[in-house]
């Protein structure tokens, strides 16, 4: 039986898993639910001899990688995957970026460090724009009363439904793709303004006032959220992993998730 052992079993971990446990593969992880527990070393390291293959969602602490810093040293001769950000990419002004692009010149300094260092163990870096799927969409924040619609024109934004990214981790491991980086995103980099309208279309509710920055009071981590504007291109992840997106704009995400509910 094949095995991967995942370090942090968050929300889009834990998708991952069930579809690897539902195509076969063993699973052993840490994080919420994991069976490891991350500081256990002795359990880690026997996990990881027992797994040929690897992944990470683990975001950076304190600056640096946790994973790397602790346990660099058992992941030698593994397959590799890491789950970044395309935070990584810093600002555009609105224009494409694809892999080619410089990393390490945004507001997300230790996150490019560490998807740097994960390049450099040979793993595949799958670079996420904002996630969403159940429990975690537009339609939340609009039952919440948190759902902001801002006066930011040209303002976009990429993001991937979290089934999209269990997609690309599958297509990696069937396409035995090479290490590198890779984007996923869906094929429609948009206005936060429109994923709530459709929301609140899907909804029958009145979409919020739209407002400007000092006027919906926003957190410092929502304000740091639109100071960066890119759209994020995937095409190598369908050229090279045969990936396809199942969600390819947020309407039909939305509409799924509405549908599931």
């Amino acid at each position: 039986m094949t095995r991967m052992f995942i370090f942090g079993l968050g929300y889009t971990a834990k998708r991952i898993a069930q579809a690897l446990r539902a195509a076969g593969w063993a699973i052993e992880a840490t994080g919420s639910d994991g069976s490891v527990a991350f500081d256990d070393n002795a359990a880690v390291e026997a996990a990881l001899s027992r797994s040929s293959y690897v992944l990470s969602s683990v975001p950076p602490a304190d600056g640096s990688d946790p994973v790397l810093d602790r346990y660099a040293g058992a992941l030698a001769g593994k397959w590799l995957g890491y789950l970044s950000s395309t935070g990584v990419y810093g600002d555009w002004q609105g224009a494409w970026v694809d892999e080619a692009v410089p990393t390490g010149g945004g507001r997300r300094t230790a996150r490019s460090e560490c998807d740097s260092r994960w390049l450099d163990h040979g793993a595949r870096v799958l670079r996420l724009p904002g996630i969403y799927g159940p429990g975690r969409s537009a339609f939340d924040r609009i039952r919440g009363g948190k759902a902001h619609r801002i006066d930011l024109p040209g303002q976009v934004f990429s993001r991937v439904h979290v089934d999209d990214i269990v997609g690309g981790v599958m297509a990696c491991l069937e396409s035995d793709a090479p290490p590198g980086p890779y984007n996923l995103a869906d094929d429609l980099p948009t206005s936060q303004n429109a994923v709530i309208e459709e929301a609140c279309r899907l909804l029958d509710v009145p979409p919020p006032p739209l407002q400007t920055m000092d006027e919906a009071d926003l957190s410092p981590m929502a304000r740091g959220f639109y100071a960066e504007n890119r759209r994020v291109a995937n095409g190598k992840a369908k050229r090279v992993l045969g990936w396809k997106p199942a969600y390819p704009t947020f309407r039909e995400g939305l509409a799924a998730i509405k549908a599931q509910e």
